[in-house]
């Protein structure tokens, strides 16, 4: 049956400060298995410098180079790398009654806490649910005339254990040592999963971006995003090389989940990744070669299919997220979107970097919201933060959207 099933993931920690550790992923193949992994690895803040892939179609062998940070949680990293790989039986045709079944819908829970407002408070909150692993699905958060801050996260726990007692006092010690006696009350209880379902009517904000081209995936238009500066990513598409495959050659600006937004694309293409290497040239540049097929075991020949394929990874790769800023009477309004995968997966830690670029800024909220939203044929999150019209005037809308989109692509 191949390697034992512990061995599935190898992590080698680098001896020396600032050298890259490397992931070894060994373990049955799937498509969408590199999405599954960089997503994770996303999440975890690690830049990967290089990655080399390859795979018979049936078994996958996966090398990655990462430089993490002196907080990385390696323990942690490797378990929830091997919870993605596919058991030893995916491999061997067997189909399990349990890898038959669909995936169980998480539970969702409502933490719910009222506070005393002050500067950085949601990115602090934050900052404490993504290292106790809950994923944010739905926020809504109020501040008062009076000065207190009202906050609902509908989360869900990756540890499946937010419905014990000692995870519950667990998460609550947690944010009481970040917020002191700033807390006044914090509750969590068990909700349905329909509170987080897709949203059926778009609000008035949403029909305004939407007339404004913001969540045009067909036609890659620079104007849309004049105040964010991208490089259009090359990408060549060659028959030739392989008899049996297509090579897709990309040569992009680096910027983070670079990695996820190209896999991204090709899961939902239900593309199949033969061979693959990654590799980054200098501080802002990077290529990537990866040999392809369709879901038929055949190359792309079709000159439609590469073109749609193409300029798919264009704008994923160009922009990955969808960003906004407009008056709203005397309020400003910050509006960052970006698409769903398939599984209802969003992307990692956007929240936690919106957060964090208006903390570094000092600029307060006066209100947030996320929700999901069907615009299209895709699935949207979609971010909408109210600054507080008694922020600090002096700071231009430009540089707001600069220290955001940065802190979002993770750039100087």
């Amino acid at each position: 049956m191949g390697i034992p099933y512990d061995d599935a993931v190898i992590i080698r920690q680098s001896e020396k400060e600032g050298e890259p550790c490397v992931i070894t992923v060994n373990c049955p193949d799937k498509t969408g298995l590199g999405c599954d992994l960089c997503r994770i690895i996303l999440f975890f803040e690690l830049t990967i410098v290089r990655i080399d892939v390859s795979t018979d179609g049936r078994w996958c062998y996966i090398v990655l180079w990462v430089v993490g940070k002196p907080s990385t949680r390696w323990g942690l990293l490797k378990k929830r790398l091997m919870e993605a790989c596919p058991s030893c039986w995916f491999a061997s045709g067997i189909n399990y009654r349990a890898e038959m079944q669909s995936p169980k819908l998480p539970d969702v829970f409502l933490l719910k806490f009222c506070c005393h407002d002050r500067r950085g408070l949601l990115h602090d909150v934050t900052e404490v649910l993504c290292e106790l692993e809950l994923t944010i699905k739905r926020v809504k958060v109020s501040t008062t005339p009076d000065g207190k801050v009202m906050d609902l996260f509908f989360v869900t726990d990756t540890r499946e254990l937010l419905h014990t007692k000692k995870r519950k006092e667990d998460t609550y010690d947690h944010l009481k040592a970040v917020l002191g006696a700033d807390m006044i009350s914090c509750e969590i209880e068990t909700v349905g999963p329909e509170i987080i379902a897709c949203a059926q009517g778009l609000p008035s904000f949403l029909l305004d971006a939407i007339s404004q081209g913001l969540f045009n995936i067909e036609v890659l238009d620079e104007s849309q995003d004049s105040s964010i500066a991208f490089k259009c990513p090359s990408i060549t598409m060659d028959n030739l090389l392989s008899p049996s495959h297509t090579l897709v050659q990309i040569v992009a600006q680096d910027h983070k989940g670079l990695l996820y937004d190209v896999m991204r694309a090709l899961k939902e293409f239900n593309i199949k990744i033969s061979y693959g290497r990654f590799t980054r040239k200098g501080l802002s540049e990077c290529e990537l070669d990866l040999f392809i097929m369709q879901p038929d075991g055949k190359k792309i020949v079709d000159s439609s299919k590469q073109n749609t394929l193409r300029s798919r990874l264009q704008m994923e790769i160009s922009r990955p997220l969808r960003l906004a800023l407009t008056s709203r009477g005397p309020d400003t309004e910050l509006l960052v979107a970006n698409p769903v995968e398939l599984s209802g997966k969003g992307r990692p830690l956007v929240f936690y970097d919106i957060t964090l670029a208006l903390k570094i800024l000092n600029i307060p909220i006066f209100s947030a919201e996320i929700g999901r939203y069907m615009i299209g044929d895709r699935e949207w999150e979609v971010y909408r933060v109210l600054l507080d019209e008694g922020g600090d005037s002096s700071i231009s809308k430009k540089e707001i959207m600069d220290t955001v989109w940065k802190m979002l692509m993770s750039w100087e």
